[in-house]
């Protein structure tokens, strides 16, 4: 199966399309369980549910990877981007990635809010990169709220990390393994602990 528009509107049903539904996101609205939004949501992580399987379900050599994770995304990928399964994304066509960058095995991307990775960025084993909240209240807990993540230039995260929704992380920066990232990171420093917290600058070059 192929990816873009014709693709997309065939494999979801009802009247949303992919692009409505990422201009909802990427403008910060909330997507309620009942509301169309919601049911899009639903409907587009089953397929990529699918894909994810078909992903990891065998050997895969780097192209047939990428050729996997642009069916994934809905759109090319670059072809320097490389990518060690398993990985596993709720939705797949929020995450941006640049060039040079590498994707080590076991990271799960919740990207509905959006996830820009920028260029020769290192993602380590089994990171977490999460864009949603849930409401508090019990009335309100079906309701999601996205908000992105932004990696820059030659960031590094290190093992088990977690990166929480609306974190951007400055360039050159490192996340140290099983930090928990709740709030942004400045440029060219090395960020550890629960909450992460700057630890040491990272001397220039």
């Amino acid at each position: 199966r192929g990816y873009g528009p014709a693709a997309e509107e065939s494999a979801m049903s009802g009247e949303m399309t992919l692009q409505a539904f990422l201009d909802h996101v990427n403008a910060g609205r909330p997507v309620g369980g009942g509301a169309p939004e919601g049911a899009f949501q639903s409907a587009f992580a089953i397929e990529t549910q699918r894909l994810t399987a078909e992903l990891n379900s065998a050997f895969r050599d780097p192209g047939e990877v990428r050729a996997i994770l642009a069916r994934i995304a809905r759109r090319p990928v670059p072809e320097s981007l490389r990518l060690f399964p398993p990985f596993t994304t709720d939705f797949g066509a929020n995450t941006h990635v640049g060039e040079d960058v590498f994707i080590n095995s076991g990271c799960r991307f919740q990207d509905q809010g959006g996830i820009w990775i920028g260029d020769r960025c290192f993602i380590g084993h089994d990171v977490v990169m999460a864009t949603l909240d849930h409401g508090l209240a019990v009335a309100d807990r079906a309701t999601t709220y996205p908000t992105p993540i932004r990696l820059g230039d030659d960031v590094w995260v290190g093992a088990k990390a977690v990166l929480t929704k609306g974190v951007t992380v400055g360039d050159g920066s490192v996340i140290a393994a099983g930090a928990v990232v709740t709030r942004d990171v400045p440029a060219g420093v090395v960020v550890g602990g629960v909450p992460a917290a700057v630890l040491r600058e990272i001397p220039a070059s």
